[in-house]
């Protein structure tokens, strides 16, 4: 039998993990979570652009984005009320104006930001830790505009890196709950075909990371 985590178990757990993690969260991981300036940088948004990030954390990326790309309608979704502390925080010394949003990534509608949709969706090392993560990516495809295109960085399964080195990573990531998903790549070309769009596929530094670009058609 499968065991299924609730939405609402998930959250608890991740505001025990992050009352205390979120104050050192960006200054860590920023030595680990490789590509996420990358694929910010590769997103090409334009003014007017709707942006949403899933499982926006701290709000450091969105920030990033603001920085990037001037003139967005930015919005984020965490499923910790205690990262959301961090991101109001974070958001408000840049004089960021964004809509936060505390919800499951699962199951959210473009109208919970009142809006029709979104015209870029970033899942930035998101979904390795939520457990329906599949769920995640047919949702946020469905969220799309015409044209849209979600962005995904997460890790990848080490695949030319040395043998001893992905044991180590993968058995210190579960300790924080993190689970590289091995189907990652098939669960996006599945998401990308059912609503007719493409799906890019890139490896990068030997596989330790994994960029997943999913478009939806500009006619759908």
């Amino acid at each position: 039998m499968t065991f299924i985590e609730s939405s609402t178990s998930h959250a608890k757990r991740m505001d025990r993990m992050y009352r205390v993690q979120r104050h050192i969260y960006d200054l860590t991981r920023k030595y680990y979570l490789l590509a996420r300036d990358r694929t910010i940088r590769e997103m090409h948004a334009k003014p007017g652009d709707r942006v949403l990030e899933l499982g926006c954390g701290t709000g450091r990326n969105l920030k990033l984005i603001a920085k990037t790309y001037p003139q967005l309608d930015l919005a984020g979704l965490d499923i910790s009320e205690e990262m959301l502390i961090s991101a109001r925080r974070t958001l408000a010394r840049g004089k960021i104006d964004a809509t936060l949003v505390a919800g499951d990534a699962t199951r959210f509608e473009p109208s919970d930001f009142g809006k029709a949709d979104f015209d870029h969706i970033l899942l930035s090392y998101a979904l390795s830790m939520i457990p329906q993560w599949e769920q995640t990516i047919v949702s946020a495809t469905q969220a799309l505009a015409p044209g849209g295109t979600l962005h995904i960085v997460d890790f990848g399964q080490q695949e030319k890196l040395p043998h001893i080195f992905s044991r180590a990573l993968f058995a210190w990531l579960r300790a924080f709950h993190v689970i590289p998903r091995a189907t990652l790549r098939e669960a996006s070309e599945q998401a990308a075909q059912t609503i007719g769009g493409t799906c890019r596929f890139k490896a990068l530094y030997g596989g330790y990371a994994w960029q997943i670009e999913i478009r939806r058609p500009a006619d759908a």
